[in-house]
């Protein structure tokens, strides 16, 4: 970004006196640099910058923008040119770029592109039928495959006629004539066989691959295990379909950690940067959760209102309600991320639900007992009777075990019925522990100070 600043003012200076000269001065530049160049442009600059670039190199430069940019830019340049761009493009990124098409500009682009190369044609339309976030969305088919019954020479001389049209060269792959997956064959295990051997007697076998509706984050994580660059995705008939590549894992992690983070803070999920959303769509997905916490807090203020005649008998019982939401809160917050993580890392299964809740209510019973220490000493320092510093303290261990339970069980809940755990937000945890916590409390000083209610009433 810092590159993008620097350099803007003499682009566009360049742009509207010398656009020829663009080319030259722009060849060195990296395409993700340039993207981000772009991405401080106008429209109709940015897509007179796109059209005086090399069109392989302006295809690179394409599939880094944001959808909304790509979609802005397609706009600016016509069906034509950016038929050009996309036949260009990595078939993942092209694949990607059409997803979030509108259908209308999708179906004329397809044709133009259908008409120009047939074949790039066909393999949008076989890409773009798996859904986005599957292991069929993130595939390539820019790879390259091999008979096993080749010589390790012959294969190498494959790969150097090969390798401008591949995303990855790490590994080939032996299938055979009707394109079921045979055998993997890493790089370096060729380089370091005979010439003359063949492919079938040195190529992984065992072969490790994944189906392709499985979800975004169980690829990445099958690719984290075994430490792999680059993994097939074959059909449950053992056709080779794509790979998918380490950089795509990549981009999927940070974009599910960017989801999770913002749905735990009760945001609706945003693709595109902070200033790349629209004020409209940003209230859209904001608004909503806000909304639902902003009625869940109707409940707290119900419960209040149920025991006001508690809270004016012994008025100072208000002055401990943000102390002791907190801590319920606080501790629901913890279970709650702790569990979420572990969902998504699969250190958690939704079987394990039972041990969790052993674990966190030992946790909220340890944590409670901890925090009703200090809860204790504050309400005696203040000056209350020890049955109000009684009050207090189990107040706080019954709030604690609750957050940890509830913090863990949730997400645990929501992960067996298929939705995604991070939305058990902490604002949402927050809040349903909040008009808990007002409910014990209340209940507990019903008990606990009968006898002070008592005289309070009988006095009035």
């Amino acid at each position: 970004m810092r590159l993008a600043r620097l350099i803007i003012p003499e682009l566009k200076t360049l742009l509207a006196e010398h656009p020829e000269e663009v080319r030259e001065v722009l060849d060195e530049i990296h395409p993700e640099d340039l993207a981000d160049v772009i991405g401080e442009l106008d429209d109709k600059q940015a897509a007179e910058l796109i059209t005086h670039l090399p069109t392989e190199y302006a295809a690179q430069v394409f599939g880094r923008l944001g959808d909304s940019q790509q979609e802005a830019l397609a706009g600016e340049i016509g069906v034509d040119s950016t038929a050009r761009l996309a036949i260009e493009m990595d078939s993942d990124e092209r694949a990607d770029f059409f997803s979030q098409l509108p259908p209308e500009i999708g179906a004329d682009l397809l044709q133009e592109i259908e008409r120009v190369d047939p074949e790039v044609a066909e393999n949008v339309e076989s890409l773009t039928k798996w859904p986005d976030t599957s292991a069929g969305g993130l595939m390539t088919t820019d790879f390259i495959s091999i008979s096993p019954n080749l010589l390790i020479q012959d294969a190498i001389d494959e790969l150097r006629r090969r390798a401008g049209e591949a995303e990855t060269v790490d590994v080939l792959f032996a299938v055979s004539a009707d394109n079921h997956l045979q055998g993997i064959l890493p790089l370096r295990q060729m380089l370091i066989a005979e010439p003359r051997e063949r492919i079938r007697d040195v190529m992984i076998h065992n072969i490790i691959s994944v189906k392709p509706d499985l979800h975004q984050e169980e690829v990445a994580r099958t690719l984290a295990k075994y430490d792999f660059n680059v993994i097939p995705v074959v059909s449950d008939t053992g056709l080779l379909l794509g790979v998918i590549t380490a950089d795509d894992v990549l981009d999927v992690l940070t974009e599910e950690q960017t989801e999770d983070v913002q749905k735990m803070a009760g945001v609706g999920p945003i693709r595109d940067g902070y200033f790349d959303t629209t004020s409209s769509m940003m209230f859209r997905k904001r608004a909503p959760w806000l909304i639902v916490l902003f009625i869940g807090e109707f409940f707290s203020g119900s419960a209040m209102r149920a025991n006001d005649k508690v809270l004016a008998a012994i008025g100072h019982l208000s002055f401990y309600i943000p102390l002791l939401a907190s801590a319920g809160g606080n501790s629901g917050s913890q279970s709650s991320t702790l569990v979420i993580r572990g969902l998504a890392t699969g250190d958690i299964r939704s079987p394990d639900w039972l041990k969790v809740f052993w674990r966190e209510l030992f946790q909220g019973v340890t944590l409670g007992l901890t925090l009703a220490f200090f809860g204790f000493i504050r309400a005696w320092s203040s000056g209350d009777t020890g049955k109000f510093a009684v009050l207090i303290s189990t107040t706080v261990v019954g709030l604690v075990i609750i957050g940890c339970v509830i913090g863990a069980m949730l997400p645990i809940l929501l992960h067996s019925l298929k939705q995604d755990p991070a939305t058990t937000s902490t604002p949402f945890i927050a809040t349903l522990i909040d008009a808990l916590g007002i409910l014990l409390y209340m209940a507990l000083a019903r008990w606990i100070l009968a006898d002070v209610l008592a005289r309070a009433h009988g006095a009035s």
